[in-house]
């Protein structure tokens, strides 16, 4: 047997231990701020946008420089006839030329060049921001789906406990001479029903499930542990921070861009410039030649090019401040609907624990004493047990779509903006 030296038994050791956080602990659950953690590292969104963030990044280091210079080789008046025919050093005005040529762009469309680059940056940090909080909400969401539908499976233990509490009332009055014989059926028939109702809760937890695996990965398998977050819901503070809505903020950016753009077709009625600078090499009884020549644009048709691409890029901006307007509406008109119906629910969830479901207990309690005094048929018991299984899974239904209703305001007006 090979024995392990000390130095590779500590080496073991800690890789062992930085295995171990990697590796689910027996009975691991899953936490809604474990789940946003996991997504902010895992979605490949946001690895994405990070991505695009540094695309914009590295592509505005070149945005003000000047193009590369050109190298330019060539001959220059090569005879072609007579004796000295394709003779590079017997005609005097035969050259041998290398030259070097570099373009220059005016200052202020560089400089338009640059505020676009930088523009670009900004767009690319507010699209990751806001593509950050639309996958933290999808994950608040999922996670908050599923956990309704966690909550509510794990009452149908309680709901078959009473169910075979009802079949022992049913065969003890039977065994006692009174009912029908067709009583003692109704108790399975409503387990059957159960099962059912608990196959398609199953189903729905699947699918929340599946969604919530989009985001974190095979850790949305976990059982979910905590209980329904509660996010304040502040009316005001998310009306005065309706226009930072994350979709609103890539706004800015998106329009100083466009407004760049508008300078840099301005700065084409400007003259763009070059130099170049060539050497001519001749025969060796010659003498070598130099040539420095400057050109320049000479933009005199600006009505039919400049102007019209002028015309193009302010229409641009106009459209994003149209664009901006229109979808800053459609959020307030979101925002009250959200925060009535968030309200609502609220209203809706005392009523059903002070109400509903109490109400609903005791019809059960007085429904299955009249029965076992022999007053009440076995239907009006089975009807007030359904009721009751209804409020309940009701109850926890309520619970989850506070939440959700509170998940998507919080994430979209309230998280990250002050």
């Amino acid at each position: 047997m090979t024995s392990l030296s000390p130095c590779s038994g500590w080496l073991l050791v800690a890789a062992l231990a930085m295995m171990t956080p990697a590796l689910p602990s027996q009975g691991a659950s899953l936490t809604l701020d474990e789940a946003l953690q996991l997504a902010e590292r895992n979605a490949p969104s946001l690895s994405g946008q990070t991505a695009k963030l540094d695309a914009a990044k590295n592509a505005a280091v070149p945005a003000g420089e000047l193009p590369d210079p050109k190298l330019a080789l060539g001959l220059q008046n090569v005879p072609i006839e007579g004796e000295d025919r394709w003779s590079l050093d017997r005609d005097f005005m035969t050259m041998q030329m290398v030259g070097l040529m570099q373009e220059v762009p005016n200052r202020d469309k560089r400089k338009a060049r640059v505020e676009t680059a930088r523009a670009s940056i900004d767009r690319a940090a507010a699209e990751a921001e806001a593509e950050r909080l639309r996958v933290r909400r999808e994950v608040a969401l999922a996670w908050i789906a599923a956990y309704t539908g966690q909550r509510k499976l794990a009452r149908f233990d309680d709901f078959f406990h009473e169910n075979r509490l009802l079949a022992e009332a049913v065969r003890a009055r039977l065994a006692g001479g009174r009912g029908l014989p067709q009583d003692a059926v109704e108790p399975r028939q409503e387990a059957a029903r159960l099962e059912g109702q608990q196959d398609e809760l199953a189903l729905q937890v699947t699918q929340a499930r599946a969604a919530l695996k989009r985001w974190i990965g095979e850790d949305a398998a976990l059982p979910l542990a905590g209980d329904f977050p509660q996010w304040p819901v502040d009316e005001a503070r998310y009306l005065h921070a309706l226009h930072r809505h994350p979709e609103l903020a890539a706004y800015e950016p998106m329009t100083r861009e466009a407004e760049a753009q508008v300078r840099e077709a301005e700065a084409e009625k400007k003259a763009d410039w070059s130099w170049e600078v060539d050497y001519q090499r001749r025969g060796r009884e010659f003498g070598d030649m130099m040539t420095v020549q400057l050109s320049f644009d000479l933009p005199v048709f600006a009505g039919s090019r400049q102007d019209p691409k002028i015309a193009a890029r302010r229409a641009q901006v106009n459209q994003l401040e149209a664009e901006r307007e229109a979808l800053l509406r459609e959020h307030a008109q979101q925002l009250e609907t959200d925060l009535a119906d968030y309200q609502r629910l609220g209203r809706a969830l005392n009523r059903s624990r002070a109400t509903q479901v109490p109400l609903a207990e005791e019809k059960v309690r007085l429904s299955l004493a009249g029965y076992r005094a022999g007053n009440t048929e076995l239907a009006s018991v089975i009807a007030a047990r359904r009721e009751l299984v209804q409020a309940r899974l009701d109850e926890i239904d309520l619970q989850g779509l506070q939440a959700l209703a509170a998940a998507r305001l919080y994430f979209t007006y309230g998280e990250g903006r002050p």
